[in-house]
Formats: structure tokens, C-alpha cells, sequence
């Protein structure tokens, strides 16, 4: 029997109602749903639009408030110069990918280190970065090449000018 996705209702005074439980939800119940791995959607509860997108963003935003943030202001000037931008079709995948980058290595990191058979964690840790290193060097080689294809090269100076002569 396949699974479905667990159905969150949003009503108009921003109350979140699992239907599963058949019982109003907080924000913070939701970030445990991400965290337990449930499928689940947000829909309005009116017009049954999916809002999932806008709740995981609310998420993001109030945790970016309150403790250690993992997004710079930086970082968020850059991605939000990515809207808009040519390339903005391939900025969601090419964060994805390196984000599952990042996760097998940081899988991969822990397993060894619970393995560490007379390593030092720092010698295993600048293997580790290397490896991610090069992983990442190639994925954007990817992305690149891939850009390449969708965007035309420049053609150069428009013809017809001055004749040197």
C-alpha cells in the first residue's frame, strides 16, 4: 500500500491543522515533521494552494533569528541576485547538489570517525576536505558545462565599422 503524504491545512488565522492527528499544530511541530523525515504538504485550508514552500521559509526565517544563524547576510545578498538572473534555473539544483555533497561527506566524516583506527581526527578531516574539495570543483565543472550549453557565447563586436586601412 503506498503512503500519502500527511495534509497540513492552513486556515486564515495562520493556525496549522494536521489532519492526520486531526489537531491544530505549531510551527514548531512542523520543523519536527522536517526532522523525522515525514512527507507531509500545507495547504490552504480555503483555496487548497500548496503554501509548503512559505511555511519551510517561515521555518528557516525564525530560526535564522534566534541563536547561531546559518545564512550570512552575504550569503542571502547572493541568492537573492540569483532572481531574476539567467542562470536562476540552475541555481536550486546546483544548491541541492551540494548541499547531498555536503551530507554524504559529513556521512562519510562520521563513519571514519567512529572507525579511527590511529588517525588523528585532522589528518581524516583534511582527507575529508580534499575529497569534498575536489567533489565540489567537479560538480560546479558540471554546472558550468551545463550553463554553457543553455547560454549562447558571446559573438563579440558588432561588424562594420572604421576600415583600417
Amino acid at each position: 500500500m503506498a503512503q500519502t503524504k500527511r495534509t497540513i491545512k492552513k486556515y486564515p488565522n495562520r493556525r496549522l491543522y494536521d489532519t492526520e492527528i486531526s489537531s491544530y499544530i505549531t510551527l514548531e511541530e512542523v520543523r519536527q515533521l522536517v526532522m523525522d523525515n515525514e512527507d507531509f504538504e500545507v495547504r490552504d485550508a480555503k483555496s487548497g494552494d500548496d503554501l509548503t514552500r512559505s511555511v519551510l521559509l517561515q521555518i528557516i526565517s525564525e530560526h535564522e533569528d534566534k541563536g547561531q544563524p546559518m545564512l550570512s547576510p552575504q550569503l542571502l545578498s547572493q541568492i537573492i541576485r540569483f532572481y531574476g538572473d539567467s542562470l536562476q534555473g540552475f541555481m536550486g539544483p546546483y544548491l541541492e547538489r551540494s548541499l547531498q555533497v555536503f551530507l554524504d561527506q559529513q556521512t562519510q566524516f562520521r563513519s571514519q570517525l567512529n572507525s579511527l583506527m590511529g588517525q588523528t581526527p585532522w589528518t581524516m578531516l583534511n582527507d575529508l576536505t580534499e575529497r569534498n574539495m575536489a567533489a565540489f570543483q567537479a560538480m560546479q565543472r558540471g554546472v558550468i558545462e551545463t550553463a554553457a550549453k543553455v547560454v549562447p557565447p558571446a559573438t563579440g563586436p558588432a561588424r562594420g565599422g572604421k576600415k583600417s586601412g
